[in-house]
């Protein structure tokens, strides 16, 4: 049957949602998550849509994209079809060819799982490698310690200092309050938890908001981040250790996440919470 690539609706996002969501297990490689696309929208339910990509036979979905950025897209395959060559020669075309809507021409970027026969093609057509990023995992069978600071739940009426701990954990301008407002919602939030830690003046120091792929599954760590101010002083750890104890609860099995392995700080922080370190990936790159 012949392989179609399509942009979902935002009706027909949910579907695609539904495959990341039965693709996800303890052992599989760093990949797309559904949290991902549930981080994705806090640009608004249209934007998100615009950036999500589907590759499907015979009505079934085998693979799911998200453009991170114009030039920068993230995919996972159904684990059954990880070597699958008509996919995998499928996705290399779509990914060179400007036409067909995935990736313009020029210096491009794709992260996907290791294992993947696209790997070995994309190697052939002389795409690169990237600089490496740490996945980092935990289990979650046993009960997660105490973060050992006091940890609020981050609703909207905190939105503020979810925005203004973002802002200066990652040094940009971007977030703001209505990040937290359009997250929320979003269809698959009811999937995430937002939490602060905050200082012993109610000051907001760290923020994170971790997202289920339901009971049994691994749940992802997307974003976290410690405001400038409160560094060095343990509030990472804590807000990590938070994230995962309601991760935890939710019914996952493990939690994820994965940071630039330039970012020793952020790797020794999610070590300190508990995680640990598998091979690094990198993404593929084409350059100009």
């Amino acid at each position: 049957m012949t392989m179609v690539l399509s942009t979902p609706t935002a009706d027909e996002v949910r579907e695609a949602v539904a495959a990341l969501w039965e693709w996800q297990h303890d052992e599989a490689p760093m990949q797309l998550h559904p949290g991902d696309i549930g981080w994705n929208y806090r640009f608004g339910t249209a934007e998100t849509a615009a950036a999500v990509r589907t590759w499907s036979r015979n009505g079934r979905i085998l693979a799911v994209g998200m453009l991170d950025s114009p030039t920068l897209v993230r995919m996972t395959a159904a684990p059954d079809a990880f070597q699958d060559e008509d996919l995998a020669r499928r996705l290399v075309e779509d990914f060179s060819l400007p036409e067909r809507g995935v990736l313009p021409e020029g210096a491009v970027s794709v992260e996907a799982p290791q294992g993947l026969l696209l790997h070995d093609l994309l190697t052939k057509e002389g795409w690169g490698v990237d600089e490496p990023w740490t996945p980092l995992f935990r289990d979650l069978a046993e009960p997660v310690e105490d973060p050992g600071v006091r940890i609020e739940a981050i609703g909207l009426e905190q939105a503020q200092d979810f925005a203004d701990v973002l802002r200066s954990a990652f040094d940009t301008t971007k977030p703001t309050r209505e990040y937290r407002h359009e997250m929320s919602a979003g269809p698959f939030y009811a999937d995430a938890r937002c939490l602060g830690a905050y200082d012993d003046q109610g000051n907001p120091a760290a923020v994170v908001t971790v997202w289920s792929a339901g009971p049994g599954k691994p749940g992802l760590v997307e974003p976290m981040g410690v405001h400038a101010d409160h560094r060095g002083r343990g509030y990472g750890r804590a807000i990590t250790l938070a994230g995962a104890a309601a991760l935890r609860e939710t019914g996952s099995s493990s939690v994820r996440v994965c940071t630039p392995s330039s970012n020793v700080g952020g790797v020794a922080t999610y070590k300190a919470a508990g995680f640990a370190a598998r091979p690094e990936i990198a993404d593929r790159i084409r350059k100009v």
